[in-house]
C-alpha cells in the first residue's frame, strides 16, 4: 500500500521556507503541541515559537519557527510566519550567546515591559539553539 502524504507548505515574507510532501508534521501550537497526518480534519492553529518537526520517510527534520498561523485543508497544512529557519541557517554559537544574554538580563529587576521582551528573547533563543543543533534523525516507525 503507497503512503499518503501530506503537503506542507511555511511561507515568510522572504518567501517559502518549506514546500514540500511530508508523513506528519509535528508543531507548537499556543496551546500546546499538535500533530498532523494525512486526512487530518480541517482546523487552523496559532503557532506559539517552537520547533516545526517533519517527519517524512522514516527520517525527522526540525524546523525553528517564530509563531504565526497554520491551516489544515485537504492534505495540505500551510503555515504562516514571520521567521522560519532550517539548522543551516542559524549560527549555533549566536544562538548561545543570545540565550545566556536574556537569561542574565531575567535575573534582573526589570520593569514588566522589559522583562515580557527578554521573555521573548530567551524563548526565541532556546528555539535556535535547539534547532541549530539538530542533526537529522532516523524515526522509529513503529512508535
Amino acid at each position: 500500500m503507497a503512503d499518503k502524504k501530506l503537503r506542507l507548505k511555511v511561507a515568510t515574507p522572504a518567501g517559502f521556507a518549506v514546500d514540500q510532501d511530508c508523513d506528519m508534521i509535528i508543531m507548537r501550537c499556543t496551546d500546546g503541541d499538535m500533530g498532523v497526518l494525512p486526512g487530518h480534519q480541517a482546523s487552523s492553529v496559532i503557532l506559539d515559537h517552537g520547533v516545526l518537526r517533519l517527519i517524512d520517510d522514516g527520517v525527522e527534520y526540525k524546523l525553528a519557527v517564530m509563531g504565526g498561523v497554520g491551516e489544515v485543508e485537504r492534505d495540505v497544512m500551510t503555515i504562516l510566519t514571520p521567521s522560519a529557519l532550517w539548522p543551516h541557517e542559524i549560527d549555533a554559537a549566536m544562538a548561545r550567546s543570545e540565550k545566556e544574554d536574556a537569561e542574565r538580563r531575567l535575573e534582573q529587576k526589570l520593569d514588566e515591559h522589559e522583562e515580557r521582551r527578554n521573555k521573548a528573547l530567551l524563548a526565541r533563543a532556546l528555539v535556535h539553539v535547539e534547532v541549530s543543533t539538530h542533526v537529522v534523525a532516523q524515526v522509529d516507525r513503529d512508535v
